[in-house]
């Protein structure tokens, strides 16, 4: 794992903590990592992206390592990406092909197979032009899950075209959701969507709502295609609980382009339920992630509950308390102030009533019918 901080960088992260989460991502798309590597730089070599020194020495922790991928934290240029295989000799990949990768490796449905598959023809073809005159795919394992029927023959033509190909059936989907969501909207059911960065509890949160029976597991975009279910509120209104892919930063811009059809879910959703993992040290950050993608569609200021989830995992692994219990004492040592927000375990189902409870609330603010 590789990162570069740069001088004057408004990104508020700390560099351990992207480099953590990077080898997450790793981990997720089946790697074992076995060495992180951080240098400061007032900007990223154009032609290394790393400096000359820092170069060497990664070349030389590769006889005590082994390693043979390094990834890289930041989108790499065609030209850098060429230039470290040819001097380490490994296959060099960026975050955005990782995360690409982990989607190809997670969708199921025949829409997010698509999406995925758009995403991928969109970040390898600027670098078609700039690092091969041919798409050569190099062997098998992590960043090379990518469009099976691309050979080596391929160039920017038949790419442009594959690109056009799926856009084309990415918008009949896109029609048939148009007609799904005229259907809904004609019954007056509600809908709340699950917003939150990835790995926060949102799958587990809707099994515990809807005994939905998503797959659910402790690593990230564990679930990647939407989920909805109906749900029977404690007024007797019914609305559809809608879970959608998890956010997270340095989210490649060919995903969320893609995956437009599948996030306009959001756009038509009465009230977003915002999960957020009060256990992780940087979740105010997470925050701003989610946030920022809002933001981009539009959606800062649509009706908001806040669930901050897995309250069971901040007391110290003692299975003795109840649900009344933590909640009070959490609410005093973290607090949750605000009005539209509420300190739950999805996993252990404390403080479901009350979040049910704060979602009957909002919808009754948006003169929705019962």
């Amino acid at each position: 794992m590789v990162a570069v901080v740069t001088r004057g960088n408004a990104d508020t992260w700390p560099a351990e903590v992207s480099i953590d989460e990077l080898s997450q991502l790793a981990i997720t798309a089946g790697a074992s990592v076995v060495g992180r590597f951080i240098q400061r730089l007032p900007v990223p070599s154009k032609a290394h992206y790393l400096g000359k020194g820092k170069l060497d020495e990664l070349l030389a922790l590769k006889n005590s390592t082994n390693y043979d991928v390094v990834i890289f934290d930041d989108e790499l240029s065609p030209l850098q990406q060429r230039n470290l295989e040819e001097i380490l000799q490994v296959k060099v990949i960026d975050r955005a092909a990782l995360i690409l990768d982990i989607f190809a490796k997670r969708a199921r449905t025949h829409e997010g197979q698509l999406q995925v598959e758009l995403a991928q023809h969109q970040y390898l073809f600027p670098r078609l032009a700039g690092q091969w005159s041919h798409l050569e795919r190099l062997g098998g394992g992590i960043g090379t899950r990518g469009p099976g029927e691309l050979q080596l023959e391929t160039d920017k033509r038949l790419i442009r075209q594959k690109i056009h190909h799926l856009k084309a059936k990415i918008e009949e989907v896109r029609k048939h959701r148009v007609l799904y969501r005229q259907q809904r909207q004609k019954s007056g059911i509600p809908i709340v969507a699950l917003v939150g960065y990835t790995n926060g509890g949102k799958s587990t949160l809707l099994n515990a709502l809807s005994q939905a029976g998503v797959f659910v597991e402790d690593k990230l975009f564990a679930t990647l295609d939407p989920t909805t279910r109906r749900l029977t509120l404690p007024d007797k209104r019914v609305v559809l609980l809608t879970d959608t892919v998890g956010f997270i930063r340095k989210l490649p811009p060919t995903i969320v382009t893609a995956f437009r059809a599948t996030l306009e879910e959001l756009t038509e959703a009465t009230v977003l339920l915002h999960v957020v993992d009060l256990t992780c040290h940087n979740a105010p950050e997470q925050c701003q992630v989610v946030e920022d993608i809002l933001a981009d569609l539009d959606l800062r200021e649509k009706p908001r509950v806040t669930a901050l989830n897995k309250i069971d995992l901040l007391l110290n692994g003692d299975r003795t308390w109840d649900e009344a219990s933590a909640i009070n004492y959490l609410s005093d040592q973290r607090g949750a102030g605000d009005k539209n927000t509420v300190l739950i375990s999805a996993a252990r189902g404390w403080g479901l009533t009350k979040l049910l409870k704060l979602i009957s609330g909002t919808l009754a603010k948006t003169s929705q019918p019962v």
